[in-house]
């Protein structure tokens, strides 16, 4: 008698899905997490390098180590978890808070308040100014795609399915997040159009994009790049403006509880994605004979 061997088509080499799918879709709910989730990075990495005084390169260094355990986590995983992924999501824009911080800042006055010195412990800053450090992180993303580009591998989000695809998707979430909070600061800071004016200008811009989605012309893979280092500096200005003094410009609503609630959003948000993700895995089966 012949047995048969139950297999999904997740397992089966020659079937569209071989290697189980480990990223999201990009769909509204994804880029309405993804403002939420770099709007908490740039209010928790203020949190941890100007309220608890920890400074740039301490925190830096910590943000960073929680970056590459979350990335260890969600490259270990064997499908899509909206969980891992967003963790990591919210981790490299809480680190690019504060690695763009310390290479652009310093300790002069115009970074730190109540006639303070000094803020951690180590370096301040490196003090490069926003126009060299968003230079250097946009040759760096740069040459992160030139090399995706010479492995041949997919840009598309929603294709990528290999662990070097995924490496490379993840160095580009980094330094784009990086960069999106240089292009926020100096937005915020330098360009005169304060919190609410440089938010409101990215939102443009986002439109923008939005329409050119109609224009065959224009490939949706690039949108989807340039969007994504869009949301960053969005989610920056955002961030400014709820933390602030009134003074500034902002709202003064603190990093603390700003932080928080920003946090209870996207918690609520991952959570219903999470339930979504576990109704629609309903793996295909494929019955194959026994021939041995």
């Amino acid at each position: 008698m012949e047995k048969s061997e139950v297999l999904t088509d997740l397992d089966v080499p020659g079937t569209d899905r071989y290697v189980m799918k480990k990223l999201p879709e990009a769909t509204l709910a994804f880029w309405i997490m993804k403002i939420a989730a770099t709007t908490l990075g740039e209010t928790a990495g203020d949190l941890f390098a100007q309220t608890l005084k920890l400074g740039y390169f301490l925190s830096t260094i910590a943000l960073f180590l929680i970056f590459v355990v979350t990335l260890a986590v969600q490259l270990r995983s064997k499908r899509y978890n909206p969980f891992f992924y967003w963790t990591v999501i919210l981790s490299t824009s809480t680190a690019g808070t504060t690695m763009s911080d310390f290479m652009n800042r310093d300790a002069s006055a115009k970074f730190l308040t109540d006639g303070a010195t000094s803020l951690g412990w180590g370096p301040q800053g490196l003090g490069l100014g926003y126009p060299i450090g968003a230079a250097i992180l946009t040759s760096l993303l740069t040459a992160i795609f030139i090399v995706w580009k010479c492995t041949g591998l997919t840009f598309s989000i929603r294709d990528i399915v290999t662990f070097r695809a995924e490496a490379l998707f993840w160095s580009a979430i980094l330094v784009s997040n990086t960069l999106g909070t240089s292009m926020g600061d100096f937005l915020s800071d330098s360009s005169g159009l304060g919190y609410a004016g440089g938010a409101l200008l990215v939102a443009g811009v986002l439109a923008v994009l939005v329409a050119l989605m109609r224009v065959p012309a224009v490939p949706n893979v690039l949108l989807f790049w340039i969007a994504f280092v869009l949301t960053r500096p969005l989610g920056a200005t955002a961030g400014d403006f709820l933390t602030k003094p009134l003074a500034k410009g902002g709202l003064d609503l603190g990093t603390a509880g700003s932080s928080a609630v920003l946090l209870a959003i996207l918690i609520g948000l991952v959570g219903y994605a999470q339930m979504r993700e576990r109704r629609n895995t309903v793996p295909r089966e494929v019955v194959l004979p026994d021939v041995s």
